[in-house]
C-alpha cells in the first residue's frame, strides 16, 4: 500500500507540474496587433520592439497587422480576444481619439487595460517647397485674412493629422479647410505637389521629405524644440500658447489578461527600449522612449482623451 501510495503522489505531482498553468510564459506565439497598415510609424516600432521582446521572453512574438477604420478594427479584434497573454494591441494617439468620434462595439477603458506608453512622437507643420509662407505667423495671417480659404490635408477624420490641425485652427483662431485623403502617405504626397497648403505629420513620415527640401518645415508640435530640427520652432513659441499634440504609441492587453503577465510585459519592454540599438533607432526617428507604468500610462491616456473630447466638441463634430 505504501508503495502504491508512493507512486501516485509522484504521478501526481508529475501531473501538477506538467499543468498549461504552471508552465513558463510564453509557451505558445504571442501576436502583437498593430491596427494600422505595414511600412507607417506605429508598425515600424512595433516590429522593432517585437524583435527585441521575443528575445527578452525567450519565446516568439509576431506582429499582425490589421488595419481600418482609423485603428478601430485591430483595437475591436484585441478587445474581443481572450485575456490569456498572448493577444496584445500596439496602438498610437487615435485610441484616445475614435471614442468621440465613432460608435465603437467596445469600451476602451473598459475591454483593453494599459500594459506601458512606449513613446511620443512629436508632428511638424510642413508647406510645398514653394509655398508663400515661412512661418507660422505667416499661416495665421493669411488665414485670418482668407477665412475657410486655406487647405490642410490628413489621412482622414479622426487621425491625428486631422486633430492636430483642429487643435492649431482653435488655438490660432483661424478656419481652415480640411482635405481629407485614404491615409496619411497620400496626404503627405498631396502636400508635397501642392495639392493642400500645409499638413501635420509625424516626424518617422515626413523627416527625410523635409531635409531633402521637398517640403518646409514652419512648426512642431512638442513643447520643446526637437534635436533633429533644432530651428523648426515649436507651435507654442510661435504664438499659439499651450499647443502639444504627438503621436503616441503604447501596448495594451484585453480585460482578463492575468496581472502577472501584463507585469512580466511591461518589465521586458522596458528592457527592450533600453537597448543601445533601439534608443538610437528611436532617436534616429526623432522619439522620445516613455517606458511607462500601466498607472502612468492610464493618467495620459486620461488627460489625452479629455484634451481631444474638447476639441471635437469644439468643432461640433458629430460621432458617425
Amino acid at each position: 500500500m505504501k508503495k502504491i501510495l508512493t507512486t501516485l503522489a509522484a504521478l501526481l505531482m508529475a501531473a501538477i507540474v506538467a499543468s498549461p498553468t504552471h508552465a513558463a510564459y510564453p509557451d505558445s506565439p504571442i501576436s502583437m496587433v498593430v491596427p494600422y497598415a505595414p511600412g507607417g510609424a506605429a508598425d515600424t516600432l512595433a516590429r522593432l520592439i517585437s524583435q527585441h521582446l521575443a528575445t527578452k521572453l525567450n519565446g516568439s512574438v509576431i506582429v499582425v497587422n490589421r488595419a481600418g477604420a482609423s485603428g478601430i478594427i485591430g483595437a475591436n479584434s484585441v478587445a474581443q480576444a481572450k485575456g490569456d497573454g498572448y493577444t496584445f494591441l500596439y496602438d498610437a494617439t487615435p485610441f484616445s481619439i475614435n471614442p468621440f468620434l465613432q460608435k465603437l462595439n467596445f469600451d476602451p477603458q473598459k475591454d483593453l487595460i494599459p500594459v506601458t506608453q512606449v513613446s511620443v512622437t512629436p508632428m511638424l507643420l510642413v508647406v510645398p517647397k514653394n509655398s508663400p509662407f515661412n512661418s507660422l505667423q505667416d499661416v495665421v495671417k493669411a488665414a485670418k485674412a482668407n477665412p475657410g480659404k486655406l487647405t490642410f490635408g490628413s489621412g482622414g477624420q479622426g487621425t491625428v493629422q486631422f486633430m492636430a490641425g483642429e487643435l492649431f485652427s482653435q488655438g490660432a483662431g483661424i478656419n481652415m479647410l480640411h482635405i481629407p485623403f485614404k491615409s496619411g502617405g497620400p496626404a503627405i504626397m498631396a502636400t508635397v505637389g501642392g495639392q493642400v497648403d500645409m499638413m501635420f505629420s509625424n516626424l518617422p513620415a515626413i523627416s527625410n521629405l523635409v531635409n531633402k527640401g521637398e517640403l518646409k518645415a514652419l512648426a512642431i508640435t512638442s513643447s520643446q524644440r526637437n534635436a533633429n530640427f533644432p530651428d523648426v520652432p515649436t507651435i507654442a513659441e510661435s504664438g499659439v500658447k499651450g499647443y502639444e499634440a504627438y503621436e503616441w504609441n503604447g501596448i495594451f492587453a484585453p480585460k482578463g489578461t492575468p496581472v502577472a503577465i501584463m507585469n512580466t510585459v511591461q518589465n521586458a519592454v522596458k528592457e527592450v527600449l533600453q537597448l543601445p540599438e533601439v534608443k538610437e533607432r528611436f532617436d534616429a526617428l526623432g522619439t522620445k522612449i516613455i517606458a511607462s507604468t500601466p498607472e502612468d500610462f492610464k493618467k495620459y491616456m486620461d488627460v489625452e482623451s479629455a484634451k481631444w473630447a474638447k476639441v471635437v466638441k469644439q468643432a461640433n463634430i458629430q460621432p458617425q
